[in-house]
């Protein structure tokens, strides 16, 4: 079994052949995957999508992207009330983006501390999302000993990696990894600790090499895998029993 640790499948992209797309997942051996929100509509769309499916399990938070959306009315009180459901099994998507900046930086820091806490609070993992905006990250972090999450499609290089592994996160690695000119990126990958080590797509973001280009999706999961374990000199199928122990760990999968 595969696990996708990070989809967004209620996006509309995949409105057409949502079906046929978790088909060739599950025919590719990803058998579960997380479906991430990213503000409060799609924190909604992605529970509501999940309690039909199996195998699919939901997400809720605001990317940073959306940070400035925190101060709509309700906003926060709604992302809390869904992190707190059974079913919900992580909090997040949330983090700091320099690059981009579509929100600004006291806005984005501001909810990434409020999702760190909660996350802390209810004891259920934070997935963060981080861009150009490493030592911002690690000072917010830090801040919250004991919490428990993941670095959501890990872009950077062995040398970033320290504090986040001191800190007990797991790290994800996307699509990316397989990018031709990512040789830092593949460097973290076989550096990460085995226990540690966590794969996704970010679909329908971020397709693997043979697939760029075109919409990702969960059955590219098995790409990445197969490239990680390719680098580390591991086998595919031990690699994917590793990486899915990792994930039913860290998201409690076994429990839903």
């Amino acid at each position: 079994m595969i696990i996708d640790t990070h989809s967004h499948l209620f996006w509309k992209d995949f409105d057409e052949d949502r079906a046929e797309v978790l088909t060739r997942a599950r025919a590719n051996g990803v058998e579960r995957m997380l479906v991430v929100g990213t503000d409060v509509a799609t924190s909604e769309a992605a529970w509501d999508l999940c309690q039909d499916e199996p195998g699919l399990y939901p997400t809720a938070g605001i990317h940073p992207h959306d940070a400035a959306t925190m101060d709509e009315p309700g906003a926060f009180d709604r992302i809390e009330e869904l992190c707190r459901r059974d079913g919900c099994v992580a909090v997040g998507e949330t983090g700091l983006d320099f690059f981009k900046e579509y929100s600004p930086r006291e806005a984005q820091e501001r909810a990434f501390r409020w999702h760190l806490n909660l996350a802390r609070e209810l004891d259920k993992p934070v997935i963060i999302h981080c861009r150009e905006a490493h030592e911002a990250a690690v000072t917010a972090i830090r801040e919250y000993p004991g919490v428990r999450g993941v670095m959501h499609c890990y872009t950077m290089g062995p040398e970033e990696l320290g504090p986040y592994l001191d800190a007990g996160l797991y790290i994800s690695f996307s699509g990316i990894v397989t990018f031709p000119k990512s040789e830092a990126n593949r460097a973290a990958a076989i550096e990460v600790p085995l226990e540690r080590l966590l794969v996704e797509t970010d679909c329908p973001f971020l397709a693997p090499q043979g697939h760029r280009g075109k919409r990702n999706e969960p059955a590219h999961t098995r790409v990445v895998l197969e490239h990680i374990a390719e680098a580390r000199g591991q086998e595919p199928v031990e690699l994917a029993r590793i990486t899915s122990s990792n994930a039913n760990e860290l998201f409690g999968l076994e429990g839903h």
